[in-house]
């Protein structure tokens, strides 16, 4: 007999599977006349993205019944591992930089982007400490920030703003799970204010994108330029758009349109209705995501499935917000949708993590 958690796992299996193969046939549409212009003689990126999906399928296959990850001693160093990686990717020779950030590690013909791994492990890795504390301990305890700012501030370094953005905002709500007492997000939310005003004094280019959000008509042809592109294509689009494969600003008018637009590519070709579908499918991950945390007996993986389920809803939003100009442009991909081995092997890593801590049903 099949019980809700098979149901449920097999509903959220199948909901990652469509939001990739959607990801497949937009980054065809959308970077193939870009890839034939600037990457000439190279592998098309939804060939590429095809291989990366089905090496990105066997290692989630391979996690989903592991049981080791299941256990809270393993998390701890894996988030040492992690630090490494970041301190790693900052040392001339073995970071690779990329749009002016040094995120990558080369290995091979691949690359790494250890902010990635960084914060899976960090969210698991917090959840194990949130799940030790006992039933009346709801006092604050300090060296779970410190957990939570080691990673962000090394991740700051490459700069990579939207992936300490996604990690701050995920724990913070993985607090407010585990009973953290609200006065804490007061102060929080005031640091987090200052801390914002101080990164943006003190990297220019931060300001430039804020008047870019407000205003990205004050200069179209530069910071507010593909702001300006992403409109282009959603504006006309209406409720239907123009049709699958026929979008316009993709040639060579929104750079980089397999990438973080592609969102932009989709609303153009597919219009209100099918961008509003795609939400639909995604919402559905998420609710499923979730829905499997309350089948959870163990504390521990309640707290690292919300966590890591908040985590995708969390990029996805931040992207959408950016491709319909509610957000400044950030550099966050659209989780299973966008380009990219490191970003697609990353969430089905993340997917394979939700339906392990899922199967334990034992009590504590």
């Amino acid at each position: 007999m099949v019980t809700l958690s098979q149901k449920l796992q097999q509903y959220f299996f199948i909901s990652a599977i469509v939001l990739s193969i959607i990801g497949i046939v937009f980054i065809f549409s959308a970077g193939t006349y870009w890839g034939n212009v600037h990457y000439t003689g190279q592998t098309p990126f939804y060939q590429k993205q095809a291989i990366y999906f089905i090496i990105a399928l066997f290692i989630c296959i391979a996690m989903m019944n592991w049981e080791l990850l299941r256990s809270q001693k393993i998390w701890g160093m894996l988030y040492i591992v992690s630090l490494v990686l970041l301190v790693a990717v900052m040392i001339p020779g073995i970071g690779i930089v990329r749009n002016g950030s040094q995120s990558w590690i080369g290995i091979g013909p691949l690359t790494v982007q250890p902010a990635e791994i960084a914060k899976v492990t960090t969210i698991i890795y917090i959840s194990a400490l949130l799940s030790q504390r006992k039933s009346y301990e709801r006092i604050v305890q300090w060296k779970h920030f410190m957990i939570l700012m080691i990673p962000s501030a090394l991740i700051m370094l490459q700069p990579d703003f939207g992936a300490v953005f996604i990690l701050v905002v995920v724990v913070l709500i993985v607090f407010f799970i585990a009973q953290y007492p609200l006065r804490l997000y007061v102060v929080l939310i005031s640091l987090g204010m200052a801390g914002l005003v101080g990164l943006i004094i003190a990297a220019p280019y931060r300001l430039k994108r804020i008047e870019a959000f407000i205003n990205p008509w004050a200069d179209p042809l530069g910071s507010g330029f593909q702001a300006v592109q992403s409109l282009f294509a959603i504006g006309p689009a209406g409720l239907f758009g123009h049709g699958l494969l026929k979008s316009r600003q993709k040639y060579l008018y929104l750079p980089e349109p397999q990438n973080d637009f592609i969102f932009a590519i989709i609303l153009e070709e597919i219009g209100l209705v099918g961008g509003m579908g795609l939400l639909l499918i995604f919402a559905c991950f998420l609710v499923f995501g979730y829905r499997l945390a309350l089948q959870c007996d163990h504390v521990f993986h309640f707290y690292a499935i919300c966590g890591l389920t908040t985590m995708i809803a969390v990029q996805a939003g931040l992207n959408i917000g950016v491709v319909i100009n509610l957000l400044p442009v950030t550099g966050v991909t659209l989780p299973f949708i966008s380009y990219g081995g490191t970003s697609l092997v990353v969430i089905w890593v993340t997917v394979a993590l939700i339906l392990n801590l899922s199967n334990d049903k034992r009590k504590e």
